[in-house]
């Protein structure tokens, strides 16, 4: 096996690990609802997100990925940008993951790429039109979630309020949020294993082992989904608690809306191929759910922290990646 070839399966093993910690640290949004109105518990909860976070790969394509792959322009990215760009988010993820914030693994890889890319070449080297579409969906996507969540609860208000059997109604959305949980995180592992899929398929791509344009090779869908699935299995307690408690109280209604709500934003970022963020949806949705009921159910301090991290991290992985660069650039 050559040098080049040495370098290849080390930076493959090195995007695997930041799709393994993008399911500790982004998976545990898909969790967090469910786990907080205790309709499983923790172990069962990362199981049950686990599966379906493996299983998206066959319900999404790659468009995500594709992506990815052309944020900058072709020839841009060599190994020692693309291992910068890796590390940079891989960084932020876990200083995040251990002060408790959930901020977005997906930003946190868009910013390493970008800090990597003007480390290389410069300004020039960003493909702009792909960027802006990204930063667009940062408002968009939790947005989405928001306005989703606070219709979906409304209706439930408004269809249920002379209801009297307020823990039978309970139970039945405590089953829903079972179906609810499973979707969200099919939109999640569809969404964000594919930014791992990209980053690899740059990486094939930049060495000659795949041409420009080329499809997504089954190996790599199939270990970017195992990657996510294990990762989730481990789980981030930490953001559990944020996302499930410290944000507003969730009741079994109020789990079901905010997921249901997330997964349909999830769902149809991916079909378009925008890379969107899990955390700033699900967190949206979240806000949205507590809304409702008053503004004061919001701890606005939590929710003002969280969004603070959001707008931190593209910037924060980017100077990471950047100066991760400079002692590698005669990485070959």
């Amino acid at each position: 096996m050559s040098n080049v070839t040495w370098v290849v399966v080390a930076i493959i093993v090195v995007a695997l690990v930041f799709d393994y910690i993008n399911g500790f640290h982004d998976a545990a949004n898909s969790i967090a609802t469910v786990v907080s109105t205790r309709v499983l518990t923790p172990k069962q909860a990362v199981a049950w997100a686990a599966f379906f976070n493996f299983a998206a790969f066959i319900f999404f394509g790659t468009k995500v990925a594709e992506t990815i792959a052309s944020v900058a322009q072709p020839g841009t990215f060599n190994n020692a940008a693309i291992f910068a760009a890796l590390i940079g988010a891989i960084v932020w993820d876990l200083i995040t993951w251990w002060t408790g914030l959930p901020t977005s693994s997906s930003h946190a890889l868009v910013g390493g790429l970008a800090g990597a890319a003007v480390a290389k070449v410069g300004w020039s080297a960003l493909n702009f039109a792909e960027y802006q579409k990204i930063i667009v969906f940062i408002v968009i996507a939790p947005v989405m979630g928001f306005l989703l969540a606070f219709t979906f609860m409304t209706t439930v208000y408004w269809a249920f309020h002379r209801y009297r059997k307020v823990d039978k109604l309970n139970r039945g959305f405590r089953r829903g949020q079972l179906f609810s949980a499973a979707a969200f995180s099919l939109g999640h592992g569809g969404n964000d294993a594919q930014k791992t899929m990209g980053v690899i398929l740059t990486v094939l791509i930049a060495n000659g082992v795949l041409s420009q344009g080329a499809p997504v090779p089954l190996w790599v869908v199939l270990s970017a989904h195992i990657a996510i699935g294990l990762g989730t299995l481990f789980g981030g307690w930490r953001i559990v608690h944020t996302m499930g408690s410290k944000i507003t109280k969730l009741q079994p209604v109020g789990g079901m809306a905010a997921e249901s709500s997330a997964a349909i934003a999830l769902g149809l970022a991916t079909f378009g191929g925008v890379p969107v963020s899990t955390t700033h949806t699900i967190s949206g949705a979240i806000v949205g759910v507590g809304t409702t009921q008053r503004l004061s159910a919001v701890r606005w301090g939590v929710a003002g922290r969280v969004m603070w991290a959001w707008l931190l991290t593209i910037p924060g992985a980017f100077v990471v990646a950047y100066v991760v660069y400079l002692p590698f650039k005669g990485l070959t």
